[in-house]
């Protein structure tokens, strides 16, 4: 029998580290190849990390809540035959992963350069924003590394010493615990939800946001869908109004092409995107998911249609793929019947755009001739990012929008 050492593999996207959500084994346990060992949230998504081999499980590294870094001991595993070791294997979305055999010796001789410091993106970008080298911050994490606390207890004692007049960094908010009574229940924000509250801050708080809501006539949508639905029924496909959408978005991305873009804050410029790579908010029980439905301009609705609902059905199934879940150029969220009179979604960061779908209802509109008719009306909210999106510019494009979406025949231009 023999120890091996099975450490993190490469987990693609330039990810570096994951947030362990749940153990699915403990020491003692016998696992096979290819069985899942942890399940690590990543800024991208939830993985489960296989088993390179059969084996008994010695050691598991990290806790629930911990980071996992890629590269380094995840597990040690018993197994049959050999001398200790430790190879590459699978990453968590079945890509091959890096090697993670141990450094030579002579790397690790003295005069190499220092390990970079262990520090969550959160934290990294904390430190950025303040001019901070992160060297100089004491961590008090597993392994030393620098928490979100640390730069904010060095920040509010000072920062470092001789630091020079004029300095952009500002004293961090002091949380104070909140105590607990009778019947209280304490709720850790981990995972997926841990990980959307750090990208809606992060989100909210670079991107100055504002808000844009119109009302839209659909009764022509809704009998172009009722007619299409009615003559594809013999295939087994019904349409639902959301590739009608994407295809009205991407039809005004050709006269609006900035509003298809990306903000590099690094560079500060604005990025616009030459694919159309539209992000379909999705509800799941683990919260929400924002799948990407690629080159949405060159799919017809029947395969816009197809991937939505393979998409949504994938995140709902946490089977979505890293690449499945990055790449984002514009975002829609709909909550169908729940989505309400209108709402301000938050842009998907690094997207400078998103747009709302609310609840279709039938309303009282002035017609021809001033007479009053009932019609199915549907509210949507655009928000945009208002360093790179003027609001003349985002109205205009929304109204161009919602003109595909009142007069859904013009659609048809696409086919021309």
């Amino acid at each position: 029998m023999a120890t091996f050492e099975f450490k993190l593999p490469d987990l693609g996207e330039g990810v570096v580290e994951g947030e362990i959500v749940a153990w699915l084994v403990k020491p003692g346990d016998a696992v096979n190849e290819d069985q899942g060992l942890v399940e690590l949230m990543t800024d991208k998504a939830t993985v489960t990390v296989p088993s390179p081999r059969a084996g008994k499980v010695l050691k598991t590294y990290g806790a629930v809540g911990e980071m996992a870094k890629v590269h380094k001991p995840l597990v040690d595993l018993e197994t049959a035959g050999g001398a200790a070791a430790s190879a590459p294997a699978k990453s968590g979305n079945g890509h091959a992963a890096a090697t993670s055999a141990p450094a030579p010796a002579a790397a690790r001789a003295t005069g190499a350069p220092p390990e970079k410091v262990l520090a969550t993106p959160v934290t990294r970008r904390m430190a950025r924003e303040h001019h901070l080298d992160l060297a100089q911050v004491p961590g008090t994490g597993p392994q030393g590394r620098v928490l979100k606390s640390d730069v904010e207890a060095f920040l509010s004692s000072g920062g470092p010493k001789g630091n020079a007049a004029g300095s952009t960094a500002r004293p961090a908010q002091s949380w104070v615990p909140l105590s607990s009574t009778a019947g209280d229940q304490r709720i850790p924000i981990r995972g997926l939800r841990k990980k959307i509250a750090e990208k809606m801050v992060k989100s909210k708080f670079t991107a100055p946001h504002y808000a844009f809501v119109e009302e839209v006539d659909v009764s022509a949508l809704v009998s172009l869908r009722e007619v299409m639905n009615e003559r594809l029924k013999p295939e087994g496909v019904k349409l639902s109004f959301l590739p009608f959408f994407v295809k009205a978005v991407s039809m005004a991305f050709r006269r609006f092409p900035q509003v298809n873009a990306n903000m590099d804050e690094a560079a500060q410029e604005l990025i616009v995107r030459g694919e159309q790579n539209l992000g379909i908010a999705a509800m799941t029980e683990q919260g929400l998911t924002v799948p990407v439905l690629r080159r949405a301009d060159q799919r017809g609705l029947k395969d816009l249609s197809a991937e939505i609902n393979r998409l949504a059905n994938a995140a709902r199934d946490q089977k979505l793929k890293l690449e499945e879940l990055s790449g984002g150029t514009f975002t829609i969220t709909s909550l169908g019947q729940t989505g309400g009179l209108f709402a301000t979604p938050i842009i998907n960061h690094p997207e400078v755009a998103i747009m709302g779908v609310h609840r279709m209802r039938k309303r009282p509109l002035v017609g021809e001739n001033d007479q009053l008719v009932i019609r199915p009306v549907m509210n949507f909210s655009f928000c945009f990012d208002h360093r790179v999106i003027d609001g003349a510019t985002g109205a205009d494009f929304a109204y161009e929008v919602l003109r595909y979406v009142e007069q859904p025949g013009l659609l048809m231009l696409d086919l021309l």
